[in-house]
């Protein structure tokens, strides 16, 4: 049976594209646990106690490992440093703020622009390939994102309005592809390890904002619902999906794995009909079949090199 799980387990780890899956599901269920926790806990203590949860786990888990790599992470400890406060505190930060300013519209559409820019810089910065069959399925992802987004309904995306939470997720999701391009050139130690350098640093820079939640009058302390949210967040979209994103990172680039952030709000929103008993649309269907196939589309037109 031992056996039988970890085969299963080392088949899991090699195949990316149901790990990136997996990832873009655990983030759309992430977006549903924020909506519940509304009333339930302060955003910054979703930030700060979701690391904490991290944390716990992987220092009790692979501490041994952490103190055998202490040297690469000590050299590296700038970097590191950078990527956990930006790709991880920052966003979530900008992201839940952005929440309070700007409607989920919005929010989803220009989350949207995660993939375009990673594919972009990737070309830019790395030099790597792109073929107009690559080009044809993000823009094919990202008409799924619109239909998700919109409803179906070309008059909400016409009537779109931007202001400072619209400003804070642009910013938001430039820090999140820059976090996204720099796991191409991750330190070389374990992933484990790598994660949890980085869960150390969001841990770290987390703390200053929940001191300012609390000074500014803002906190609100976890109810019992509130303590399953930030355990669901810190153990699934904040340990797992990130550890998943990050292998499938390492398996088929940046670029490629990129376009599966289009799936969060594909994803949020057919959990919003199973949780929320929000009704289901023909655009669900819609948003889904077109993000897939421009996902396929990408996949099929990528260059053999690339």
């Amino acid at each position: 049976m031992i056996l039988t799980v970890r085969a299963a387990a080392r088949w899991i780890y090699a195949q990316p594209y149901l790990l990136l899956t997996f990832s873009g599901l655990s983030w759309g269920a992430n977006a549903i646990a924020g909506r519940i926790a509304v009333g339930e806990v302060s955003p910054m203590a979703i930030t700060c106690l979701r690391w904490i949860v991290v944390v716990s786990v992987l220092v009790a888990t692979i501490r041994h490992d952490i103190l055998c790599h202490r040297v690469e992470l000590a050299v590296r400890w700038r970097p590191l440093f950078v990527a956990g406060a930006f790709g991880f505190t920052a966003f979530n930060a900008l992201f839940y703020l952005a929440a309070h300013h700007t409607s989920a519209v919005n929010i989803g559409l220009i989350q949207g622009i995660i993939p375009a820019i990673v594919l972009a810089a990737s070309v830019l910065v790395f030099r790597t390939p792109v073929g107009a069959l690559q080009i044809v399925g993000v823009l094919v992802t990202i008409a799924g994102v619109l239909a998700a987004v919109s409803r179906g309904d070309i008059e909400v995306l016409r009537r779109l309005a931007f202001n400072g939470g619209d400003v804070m997720m642009v910013v938001a999701s430039l820090l999140y592809a820059a976090y996204t391009l720099w796991l191409r050139r991750r330190p070389p130690v374990p992933p484990l390890v790598l994660f949890a350098a980085l869960a150390g640093a969001a841990l770290v820079t987390s703390l200053p904002l929940l001191a300012w939640e609390i000074a500014a009058g803002d906190f609100i302390a976890p109810s019992a619902a509130g303590w399953a949210l930030i355990v669901f967040i810190g153990l699934g979209p904040s340990l797992v999906a990130q550890l998943a994103y990050m292998r499938g990172i390492e398996l088929i680039g940046p670029a490629r794995a990129g376009l599966f952030i289009n799936l969060i709000p594909v994803f949020a929103a057919l959990l919003a009909v199973l949780v929320l008993r929000e009704p289901f649309a023909a655009y669900h269907a819609v948003a889904l079949a077109l993000v897939l196939g421009g996902i396929a589309l990408a996949e099929m037109g990528r260059p053999v090199q690339a």
